[in-house]
């Protein structure tokens, strides 16, 4: 559960914004979003050696 410490005549705004922030950071729609479809290993294998191969052309253009 996220608890937001609101002070005396803050703004409700300003303690929204804090409480957006701390459920952002906790991961929680990122994992949802993660765990609403399976991939299978050998797909994810593949998406991350196709990452890191676009990765490491970007650094060598910039180099």
């Amino acid at each position: 559960m996220i608890v937001v410490p609101v002070k005396e005549g803050e703004n409700i705004e300003k303690a929204l914004k804090k409480f957006k922030r701390k459920f952002e950071k906790t991961g929680v729609v990122k994992e949802l979003r993660r765990r609403q479809q399976y991939d299978k290993p050998s797909v994810l294998k593949r998406l991350k050696m196709e990452r890191a191969i676009y990765v490491q052309k970007m650094r060598q253009t910039e180099e």
